[in-house]
């Protein structure tokens, strides 16, 4: 089969490389699964630059989430088991980690729904207690986590206020529904977030980036306010002031929703479930901005670590638009 492989570490576009290679063979308990769609994540691009949090030995194939066919024909949503990851033909997973695609979505879309909502619902509603009429602040609005959280936070009946970088990325995240865009490359988001708030403060932040939006994030946040820690997309982890916290009564929330995979999986059921109504009833669905065929996975990686990609970036192996 056909699978991107990286040899060794560094930028996506340098050191990954398509390859033939040997399907992957099933141990106990896992199956074998025919790529479908696979959906383009940040961590492919800290996987091959040796930065994140699980280090698979050289060589591997990056691909942290994909919806595929199994050999007896289900459509599946799985997360692939490394070194063995998505960008390629086929698979293994864990058989009890398998969800069902949703029949709302095509491919593509089925492949993006899994880790970024599932990150936005468990950040938004178990760690943060989102309620209805609340002021949700989400950065990088446009991207691929933001633009779950958004939809979820709508959803949720909340104000949402996007954060973005860019016009063409603030006309993306207003069509998502933001009722409020604010660019940082031209605008004050503390002054933004207080005036839009009536000086109160975004009840709960939904923060992907850390560095300077973390920083910003905390000097807008309201009396009893949540602040998600998702993760650091800008390569800066900020250092918080728990003194800052203890004077304004706001809360530091960190999300590592790998975690719940293995401490309580039923509850990773119990989202997908409700991912699944939503997507039903059309008021959760993906944002695709580009399907690529296999060849073009490791540019597109790129594209996700530079940040310059809206939306989902999904590879489709078969090279068909599904």
């Amino acid at each position: 089969m056909q699978a991107w492989r990286v040899h060794r570490n560094g930028e996506p576009s340098e050191v990954m490389r398509l390859e033939e290679t040997d399907r992957p063979t099933p141990g106990d308990g896992q199956v074998l699964i025919e790529v479908l769609a696979a959906n383009i994540n940040f961590p492919d691009a800290l996987l091959c630059r040796g930065q994140y949090q699980v280090r698979p030995p050289l060589p591997f194939t990056p691909g942290v989430e994909i919806c595929g066919r199994t050999g007896d024909g289900r459509r599946v949503l799985a997360t692939p088991a490394l070194p063995d990851g998505g960008f390629a033909e086929y698979v293994v997973a864990d058989e009890t980690a398998l969800l069902p695609a949703p029949d709302a979505l095509d491919d593509a879309e089925a492949a993006a729904l899994h880790i970024g909502y599932q990150t936005g619902w468990f950040g938004l509603h178990r760690r943060a207690n989102l309620r209805a009429g609340e002021t949700l602040l989400v950065h990088a609005a446009a991207g691929g986590v933001g633009s779950a959280a958004v939809q979820l936070g709508k959803a949720a009946g909340a104000t949402v206020i996007g954060v973005v970088g860019g016009a063409e990325k603030a006309k993306t995240a207003t069509a998502l529904g933001c009722d409020l865009v604010i660019d940082r490359r031209t605008e004050d988001i503390v002054a933004a977030v207080k005036e839009a708030t009536g000086g109160r403060g975004a009840d709960v932040v939904y923060d992907p980036v850390g560095g300077d939006a973390y920083a910003k994030s905390v000097k807008c946040i309201a009396f009893e306010g949540r602040v998600i820690v998702v993760g650091f997309a800008s390569g800066v982890i900020p250092t918080p002031g728990l003194n800052h916290a203890l004077v304004k009564n706001y809360s530091v929330v960190g999300l590592h929703w790998g975690l719940y995979n293995t401490k309580d999986p039923q509850a990773v059921r119990d989202c997908h479930r409700e991912l699944t109504r939503l997507a039903a009833e059309g008021v959760i669905k993906p944002l695709i901005s580009e399907r690529v065929t296999m060849d073009g996975a490791a540019a597109a990686v790129q594209r996700v670590a530079d940040g310059t990609s809206t939306g989902r970036i999904v590879v489709l192996p078969a090279g068909a638009a599904r």
